[in-house]
């Protein structure tokens, strides 16, 4: 390989394929004649090896633990920023100056609301629905209520889709949690900053003044900036996919909340939780489970331990960690599952076993605490993740339609029956 081209050998012919440079990380091989010159395409299951676009949004490596939004590293974001700042990086590409930043929040502000006939359509799902279910459907059904197409060519017309939707989600996911525990719908108070605002939305009850704890409250702002954005990752992909057809923005971010919603991708928090209640159920014997997780031969596995990107620390983790001591400190509880949890997390950070494989707790493990301890039920864990990576979902959404990627038609390698002749059913 030289240094700007790949060289393929094939069939006794050579082909040149440039490569792309990047600011930092993956650099990329343009194959896009490939198939034309060769007849050949590439193979690669799960597209590890990959990259379907070019991107300015968030920059992760795995091996370092870094991450990035538009360059600033996760650090410096979840210490100095708020949510509503971030929304702004990830969709304009810059920190907000004070006009702007009070500009776009005000904006938002103007469509804090949802129209009554939303509050039809979730009173029409049984309780038991699953809330990513409920949350994706109303998601598309704001497409009836907005019917206009978003002008990719108009800056207006972008930023007026963008705010609404960001205000708009809020109320979906704070209805989908009460419509799950049965209580009467709230809206919101432009007195509030986005995250008061959801806080106090979700939680806040008829019958009693409602207290807008600090504490979670900040806990709330953190996770949220934590999952914003994390690269080309399955729902973040399928957003993009989906728009490629130039679909509505709504439509494509419903589509994001239903690839999220699959357990191998935003339900790992869940399954950290429902791992501890069973850990819990079966008389709280840590030590046990942590041999069955050492043992090659037993099919359990610690949940929210590693992380599939970061081969090293999760960055995420070390910033939640705080927040979630904080929560269980201020909030004093007293819960066997979470007494569980802690210990885990003693084992995995102390334990030789762990800490040679980095099996270190990741953000699922810190986020599943904190939103048990807030009371939130295990199945609203991915609604939570999905108000979080919103300004992602857009900002990648925004990006995609801009930059004038083509549709998404990944090609396959057929495996199956060669060329065969129809037979009528009386002579099978």
């Amino acid at each position: 390989m030289s240094e700007n081209k790949v060289i393929l050998n094939y069939d006794g012919k050579s082909f040149e394929y440039p490569v792309v440079e990047s600011t930092i990380g993956d650099r990329g091989i343009d194959i896009s004649k490939l198939r034309d010159e060769t007849g050949l395409i590439t193979l690669d299951l799960g597209y590890k090896n990959t990259g379907a676009t070019l991107s300015e949004i968030t920059y992760l490596d795995g091996d370092k633990g870094e991450l990035y939004y538009r360059g600033y590293p996760i650090e410096q974001i979840a210490e100095k920023s708020n949510f509503t700042e971030v929304m702004y990086l990830l969709l304009y590409g810059e920190l907000p100056t004070q006009n702007q930043f009070q500009g776009f929040e005000a904006n938002i502000k103007k469509y804090n609301y949802v129209a009554e006939e939303m509050k039809k359509i979730i009173d029409a799902f049984p309780r038991s629905a699953h809330p990513m279910g409920v949350l994706s459907s109303l998601t598309s059904a704001l497409t009836a209520f907005n019917p206009k197409a978003v002008d990719v060519r108009s800056k207006e017309d972008l930023d007026h889709a963008a705010e609404m939707l960001i205000a708009k989600f809020a109320h979906l996911c704070a209805w989908t949690y009460r419509k799950t525990q049965g209580f009467s719908l709230n809206h919101a108070d432009n007195n509030l900053n986005y995250v008061e605002n959801f806080y106090k939305m979700t939680f806040r009850m008829p019958n009693q003044d409602f207290d807008m704890n600090p504490v979670v409250v900040n806990a709330l702002d953190k996770l949220l900036i934590l999952h914003a954005d994390h690269e080309q990752n399955c729902s973040t992909s399928t957003v993009r996919m989906v728009g490629s057809a130039h679909t509505g923005l709504f439509a494509s971010i419903s589509a994001g909340v239903s690839a999220l919603w699959g357990p191998l991708h935003g339900g790992a928090n869940q399954a950290v939780i429902e791992m501890l209640e069973m850990i819990e159920a079966d008389g709280g014997d840590v030590a046990k489970y942590v041999e069955k997780a050492k043992n090659k031969e037993d099919n359990f596995r610690l949940m929210g331990f590693g992380h599939r990107v970061y081969k090293n620390f999760d960055p995420r983790a070390k910033i939640i960690k705080k927040a979630a001591d904080d929560i269980l400190n201020s909030l004093g509880i007293h819960d066997k599952a979470l007494d569980i949890a802690m210990q885990l997390e003693k084992v995995a950070l102390e334990d030789e076993y762990f800490v040679e494989r980095k099996l270190y707790p990741n953000v699922d493990f810190y986020s599943g605490i904190i939103y048990r301890a807030l009371g939130i039920p295990t199945e609203m864990f991915t609604v939570m993740f999905a108000l979080g990576r919103l300004p992602g979902w857009i900002s990648q959404w925004k990006e995609m339609r801009l930059m004038g990627d083509p549709i998404g038609r990944p090609r396959q390698v057929y495996k199956g029956s060669e060329k065969r002749d129809y037979v009528d059913m009386n002579l099978r």
